[in-house]
């Protein structure tokens, strides 16, 4: 017979949208428990040696020199002009494939995400030849308006936006088709143009998604290195972003080296920090 108790626990079951789920705690089997902790070691031993190995007290010193701040100071603006010319070029990209069913529509997303997975390297080889002065797109630039793209800080743009903006066009497209397109239909009814309901309606229903992608091009663009030293080159002051530092005060200076992946290493932490609501919280 049911008690009145497990009545009221059943009916605050029902408001609640169901029975609570309650974690079943089991014994972990030894053949997932090793391979699980050595996978917790690999990815985390190279962060604790980092740390570790660290040169906490001439930090300040390492920070604080005109190189670092060059370089800070220039992978912050080019990562940021990506990021906007992503959020220009990848909102709509990413309507489109969302909302619009054309043909080849599945041959586009695989395009459009291909710089996921290309190797950057391979990546930046590609704009040399889209984009160089003997590219086919880079000669009429240079012939007709006297534009020259690689090795400038214009080419790191177009390189980090390059490999940054699929990020954002993946996250965009997802929240687009978990959104009820029938706002939009309701909005084109009562007289709103296509444009006007996605403005008015549609970005205002996407924009966590917006931002959660921005934020995610944006760390990729600021840790871009392959696409960035082969299209842009490693020059001081004009294209050389913190990765490319990095890169070279490993081969004279290690510590230096270290000191700037230490920031490198607190914006990643940030941005997780900044998105553990969207991504790291299940439930």
């Amino acid at each position: 017979m049911t008690s009145p108790l497990d009545k009221s626990r059943t009916a605050a079951d029902t408001l609640r949208g169901g029975p609570r789920r309650r974690s079943v705690r089991t014994g972990v089997p030894l053949p997932l428990l090793v391979p699980a902790l050595l996978g917790l070691a690999f990815l985390m031993v190279p962060l604790v040696a980092l740390l570790a190995r660290a040169p906490w007290q001439g930090l300040p010193e390492q920070l604080t020199s005109p190189e670092v701040w060059q370089a800070l100071r220039l992978s912050l603006l080019c990562a940021t002009a990506a990021t906007a010319v992503s959020l220009v070029l990848g909102v709509p990209l990413a309507w489109l494939l969302a909302r619009v069913d054309f043909p080849g529509r599945g041959l586009v997303r695989a395009l459009v995400t291909l710089p996921l997975v290309l190797p950057p390297v391979v990546g930046g080889v590609a704009l040399l030849m889209a984009l160089g002065r003997n590219g086919i797109v880079g000669r009429w630039l240079d012939a007709w308006f006297g534009i020259t793209l690689p090795f400038t800080t214009t080419g790191v743009v177009i390189a980090e936006a390059f490999v940054a903006m699929p990020f954002l066009v993946i996250s965009v497209e997802g929240t687009l088709r978990a959104a009820d397109p029938r706002y939009e239909e309701a909005a084109t009814t009562l007289g709103a143009s296509r444009f006007t309901a996605f403005r008015r309606v549609t970005l205002p229903l996407i924009a966590p998604g917006i931002a959660a992608g921005a934020v995610l091009a944006w760390a990729r663009a600021l840790g871009e290195f392959g696409a960035t030293i082969t299209f842009a080159g490693n020059f001081p002051g004009r294209t050389q972003t913190m990765p490319l530092a990095v890169y070279l005060a490993l081969q004279s200076d290690p510590e230096a080296a270290i000191a700037l992946s230490l920031v490198l290493l607190a914006v990643s932490i940030a941005v997780l920090a900044g998105l553990r609501d969207r991504w790291l919280r299940a439930g």
